[in-house]
């Protein structure tokens, strides 16, 4: 990939611009340097001190900068060594929780040994990694009684014990806690079960000692959706947990505008509903709750408004569900709605008689719990209503299952101002970097989704020789994808791209559907261990594929970014479509109209470009180290078949191309490797 910086990245500084942060980076990252002397595996490269360069230049001068590395650059540490060296308090929010562990536990500790500057660090996740001391006080209360089952009883002691000794307060602590044990959402620190300062916990607060210890740090760790959550909360005196800071860098800057969107959305469901149901009932009669001092007709009219919430939302949510399948999302209008518009008024009219109880007898009683009780059945009353007019042109509206989840969401369709105002306006100075950033060499598609006007533009290609380590396979023949014919075909390609890579490979694919047409098809005999997106957690499934000699991954998009496999366990990465997002989708077809609306064309304008970054995504899963060598291999026609396939081509890694099975055969062949024209 060529570097085609917008503006000058290499102009010396102005007459009125001090020089010292840039010169202090560049002699950190020289041949002799601070980080050659003092990390054996450092190893200079032009791209990541042309990077280091700009980023020192911004964070100086201010502005905007939009930085595309290349895979292997080590833009890690080209925006680390700047943002330490300039002695301002940095905010580094990642795409992924993988890279802030390396942030956290391998980078910084390895920049303060070479940089020798003394500077602190805090890793900050969303709240609900937390423990809330009141809530956890709250759970041991019942798990004395007999209101918890034998096997919560035994979980909060469990976590009785970590406590006890914890600094932190993080659930990450607890190695054997599964991920999706209900009894954590009832103890954790989220900000809807918040009840701020006045938490008899607050000081001793984990979320608070956190806050605190951020605050006094110089680089603070985040990530994409704790930035988001913290910007969508930051009016709420119970939300914001990240200090401010005049200095951010978006790293996976690719995935921002997604993450923006959940946060900046409305969302009512059947679980928030039934969790203000049973904290409710646990505030008002469970074995906590004689600390609430309440009359007994007090407690039989929040009783039953409680109970009366619980019966309209399981007949709203009844009347609401046929209008989505399981892992659809289907769009809904104001009329559309007009079937569960009377039961939805009815759910808000008892809510807001709930949370007018509930603040009226707070006061008197003395209970912050009964008073977030009353808050969030407001706020719940409150958003349900907004979603049930669907009446903001600004949003789109849809139903959605997931599990045993029913949710009515509205999502912003346009997320680009809010992010200029929330997030990027209120730093001084912010860099944005990511592998994948640029489409047709252009930044423009980025800038217009991400609200950004100035900005400052450098494109690094990979530290990578493609030439040598890649080869990219497109079959000769193919059915189109809508062709009833093309997963057979898509299944005899990877079973003969299986043979030659001996397994090693991830075979990706743009939907549950045609994986499990694909899994179903290949051939039982492989001798290759297969591993099936959906049958264990994602960290499960990427634990065994790398431990597992010649596996196969069969999966969707989780795995297509935020993966690193180095080595030879994988050596083959199959793609069988281009991952266009679907039109049926109710946001991406909204996003569509806007753009039509504005005179654009939402195919080469919105939809093209999304595809061309999250191929690139998937296609970067291959090479992560200089040594990795691999096939990356297209299945889908329209490559060649479609104007558009232009587009997609001029974007790949620059690999040698064959259409040839044979070629990839000596590619994996020792005694055939050796430079290629």
């Amino acid at each position: 990939m060529p570097e085609v910086p917008a503006v000058p990245d290499a102009s010396p500084p102005g007459p009125d611009l001090d020089p010292g942060l840039e010169a202090r980076v560049a002699a950190a990252l020289a041949d002799d340097g601070e980080l050659a002397r003092a990390m054996p595996a450092f190893e200079p490269r032009a791209g990541q001190r042309r990077m280091a360069a700009a980023a020192a230049r911004v964070l100086e001068a201010g502005g905007v900068l939009l930085a595309e590395a290349g895979t292997g650059t080590g833009k890690t540490l080209a925006y680390l060594v700047p943002a330490i060296l300039s002695g301002q308090r940095v905010l580094v929010s990642t795409g992924t929780k993988n890279l802030q562990d390396q942030i956290f536990y391998k980078d910084l500790p390895d920049l303060r040994n070479a940089l020798g500057v003394d500077f602190r660090a805090t890793y900050m996740k969303g709240r609900g990694n937390y423990l809330c001391l009141h809530r956890f006080a709250t759970a041991c209360a019942e798990a004395a009684g007999t209101l918890l089952p034998l096997a919560d009883r035994s979980v909060i002691r469990q976590i009785a014990e970590w406590a006890d000794q914890t600094e932190t307060g993080d659930r990450a602590e607890i190695e054997d806690l599964p991920d999706n044990l209900a009894v954590w959402n009832d103890i954790a620190a989220t900000s809807e079960n918040c009840i701020g300062t006045e938490c008899p916990a607050y000081q001793e607060c984990f979320v608070t000692r956190m806050r605190q210890r951020a605050a006094e740090s110089d680089v603070v760790i985040v990530n994409h959706h704790l930035l988001c959550a913290d910007a969508a909360v930051r009016q709420s005196a119970y939300g914001e947990v990240i200090p401010a800071c005049g200095v951010a860098v978006i790293d996976e800057a690719h995935q921002l505008e997604d993450v923006a969107t959940q946060y900046f959305g409305i969302a009512v469901s059947n679980h928030r509903l039934d969790e203000l149901y049973h904290d409710g009932r646990r505030f008002v009669a469970g074995d906590a709750a004689p600390a609430i001092d309440l009359e007994e007709a007090s407690v039989r009219e929040l009783l039953d408004l409680l109970d009366g919430v619980r019966n309209d939302a399981h007949l709203f949510f009844g009347a609401l569900a046929p209008a989505a399948a399981a892992g659809e999302r289907k769009r809904v209008t104001a009329d559309t709605l007009s079937g569960v518009a009377e039961p939805g008024r009815r759910l808000g009219r008892r809510l807001g008689d709930l949370a007018a109880a509930a603040s009226r007898l707070a006061a008197p009683s003395g209970s912050t719990d009964l008073a977030a009780l009353g808050r969030r059945a407001d706020e719940l009353r409150t958003e349900l209503a907004f979603l049930l007019a669907a009446a903001d042109a600004a949003y789109v509206y849809f139903v959605e299952r997931r599990g045993r989840g029913l949710f009515l969401r509205a999502a912003p369709i346009d997320v680009s101002s809010i992010i200029r105002e929330l997030l990027l306006e209120r730093m001084e100075s912010t860099i944005l970097t990511s592998a994948t950033l640029t489409v047709d060499a252009s930044f423009s598609y980025l800038r217009g989704r991400l609200g950004i006007a100035g900005a400052t533009e450098l494109r690094l290609p990979s530290e990578f020789d493609y030439r040598e380590q890649a080869i990219l396979y497109l079959p000769r023949a193919m059915p189109a994808p809508n062709n009833p014919r093309f997963t057979e075909a898509v299944t005899r390609e990877v079973t003969a791209l299986l043979r030659i890579t001996s397994g090693r490979a991830f075979v990706l694919f743009t939907s549950y559907a045609n994986l499990r047409d694909v899994h179903a098809r290949l051939d039982p005999t492989l001798p290759y261990p297969l591993l099936v997106q959906g049958n264990s957690p994602r960290s499960v499934l990427l634990r065994e594929f790398r431990a597992t000699p010649n596996a196969v991954l069969l999966a969707t998009s989780s795995f297509w970014q935020g993966v690193d496999v180095a080595g030879d366990a994988l050596s083959c990465v199959v793609i069988d479509k281009l991952p266009f997002a679907s039109p049926g989708d109710p946001l991406t077809a909204a996003r569509m109209e806007q753009i039509q609306a504005d005179g654009g064309n939402p195919f080469s304008d919105y939809q093209v470009p999304l595809a061309i970054l999250t191929l690139l995504q998937g296609l970067g899963r291959l090479l992560r180290h200089r040594t990795d060598r691999g096939v990356l291999a297209l299945l889908d026609p329209r490559l060649r078949t479609k104007g558009y396939g232009r587009r997609f081509l001029d974007s790949l890694p620059p690999a040698p191309v064959t259409r040839d099975l044979a070629s990839v055969t000596r590619f994996f062949d020792p005694a055939t490797r050796g430079p290629r024209s």
